[in-house]
């Protein structure tokens, strides 16, 4: 357990002791801790729908819940969606895309992605609240979104190959995960998923598996692997679709 205040340093914006902190590898042996992150972002969600939707509409509950993410996560992974949007969107060649993902000014593609997707996750909030079952989700979305996050580098070749291409980031840290933290990612979410949500949590668990594959194998076509912001879009994505497909296995 050495590794998850490093982890909760890396993934959110919660103060943590200098001594915790340390370069990519040190980060990427962390990243079997996660998916506990994921749960207690969860629980910040879940804290912030429960004391809102007690005052005010289940609406501005759900968009204050989307605010806490942007808080408590510095906006890490809407960042990465938005960047990947334009890159993808706007790039004709590899050199094309990695540079414009590179440039954190946000461009029509990723503003709309970005839009599109804190809709789509309000929405499905707002949808789990009136069959009572979002604070189960609430929890466990963010969790299973998180083992993306760990294991996606595992998975697919970090696209930026050189130091001249940048070797920090989520990109360059998922360079040092190796089996026996994709391993225990994968553990810890798998027991969350079956603890919390039964064969539903483990459904959801199993779609994000195949978005993931999906999401590296298309950066892996377009880039030739994956990076921080296409690891951040694809944890995005994955925590919208677990909320969404809570609402269909309702």
């Amino acid at each position: 357990m050495t590794c998850l205040p490093t982890s909760v340093a890396f993934l959110t914006r919660i103060p943590v002791p200098q001594r915790w902190t340390g370069g990519a590898e040190t980060v990427g042996q962390s990243a079997r801790w996660f998916p506990l992150v994921g749960l207690l972002i969860g629980a910040a969600y879940w804290a912030v729908f429960r004391a809102a939707s007690s005052v005010l509409p289940v609406l501005v509950a759900a968009i204050l819940v989307v605010a806490m993410e942007a808080l408590l996560t510095g906006a890490l992974h809407m960042d990465g969606l938005a960047d990947m949007a334009d890159g993808f969107g706007g790039g004709h060649t590899r050199a094309d895309v990695l540079r414009i993902m590179r440039d954190h000014a946000i461009g029509t593609y990723g503003a709309a992605t970005l839009l599109l997707t804190i809709l789509l996750k309000v929405a499905a909030i707002v949808g789990l609240a009136e069959t009572r079952r979002a604070d189960m989700w609430l929890l466990l979305a963010p969790c299973i979104a998180r083992w993306a996050t760990a294991c996606m580098g595992f998975a697919f070749p970090y696209a930026r190959k050189t130091e001249q291409e940048g070797a920090s980031g989520t990109g360059g840290v998922a360079r040092f995960v190796g089996w026996r933290e994709a391993s225990i990612a994968t553990i810890i979410t798998l027991s969350a998923a079956l603890a919390l949500g039964a064969w539903r949590g483990l459904a959801a668990f199993g779609l994000v598996v195949l978005l993931s594959t999906l999401f590296g194998r298309w950066s892996l076509r377009r880039i030739g692997g994956v990076t921080g912001d296409t690891i951040g879009a694809c944890t995005e994505i994955s925590e919208t679709m677990v909320l969404l497909t809570a609402l269909v296995l309702r």
